[in-house]
C-alpha cells in the first residue's frame, strides 16, 4: 500500500484513463469525522477503481477502518468497524444524478478536481449510526447526589395517581 494518497482527484480523468487509488488516509485528517471519535488515532483503508460503463464515469471500491466512538449508554470507547463498499457515478448536475442506475450513488463534480478524503469521509459518516452502542448491555452511570443531572433508577415507584382522591370521595359518600 502506498504511504500516502493524493490530496485531490480528478474523477473524471482517472476514470478515462481506468485509474486506481490503493492506500491510507489518516483518521486524524478527517475533520468532521475526527470530533466524533474518542481516540483519532489510526488509518482508513482505501482501495478505489475508477472506470466507465458507457457514457457513465464510475468509482467503485472498498474502505475499510476500526472507529473509537462514544456509546450512548455509559459514555465508555465502543470499538466501530467499518467495512464499506463504494459504488459512485460521476455527474456534473442533479439532473444527470436522477438518471443514475438504482444501485448507484451519486458523486457531484461541479470542478475539475476535488479532495479524496472528502469522498471516503462522506462514506464512513453515511453508515454510523446516529447513537453507537457495546453490542453488550452495558452499565450506566451512575450519578451522585453532587451531581446536577442524576439518573432515574430503574426501581423508581409508580407515580401516585391524581383520581385517587376522587375514588376516596366516591367511597365515603361526600360526592
Amino acid at each position: 500500500m502506498l504511504d500516502r494518497l493524493p490530496e485531490f482527484i480528478d474523477p473524471l480523468h482517472l476514470a478515462d484513463k481506468r485509474g486506481a487509488l490503493k492506500g491510507q488516509i489518516p483518521l486524524k485528517s478527517l475533520d468532521r469525522l475526527a470530533e466524533m471519535l474518542v481516540d483519532d488515532t489510526g488509518t482508513v483503508n482505501v482501495d478505489l477503481v475508477f472506470g466507465r460503463e458507457g457514457r457513465l464515469a464510475k468509482v467503485e471500491g472498498h474502505i475499510e477502518t476500526v472507529l473509537e466512538l462514544e456509546c450512548q449508554n455509559c459514555l465508555e470507547a465502543v470499538e466501530w468497524p467499518i467495512d464499506c463498499t463504494i459504488k459512485l457515478g460521476v455527474v456534473t448536475s442533479i439532473d444527470q444524478a436522477n438518471r443514475l442506475p438504482e444501485d448507484y450513488e451519486p458523486l457531484l463534480v461541479e470542478e475539475g478536481k476535488i479532495p479524496l478524503k472528502n469522498i471516503i469521509e462522506d462514506e464512513i459518516l453515511l453508515i454510523l449510526p446516529a447513537f453507537p452502542r457495546h453490542q453488550h448491555k452495558c452499565i450506566v452511570p451512575k450519578f451522585d447526589k453532587n451531581n446536577v443531572v442524576p439518573l432515574v433508577s430503574d426501581e423508581q415507584s409508580s407515580p401516585e395517581n391524581p383520581f385517587s382522591i376522587l375514588a376516596k370521595l366516591k367511597n365515603t359518600g361526600d360526592l
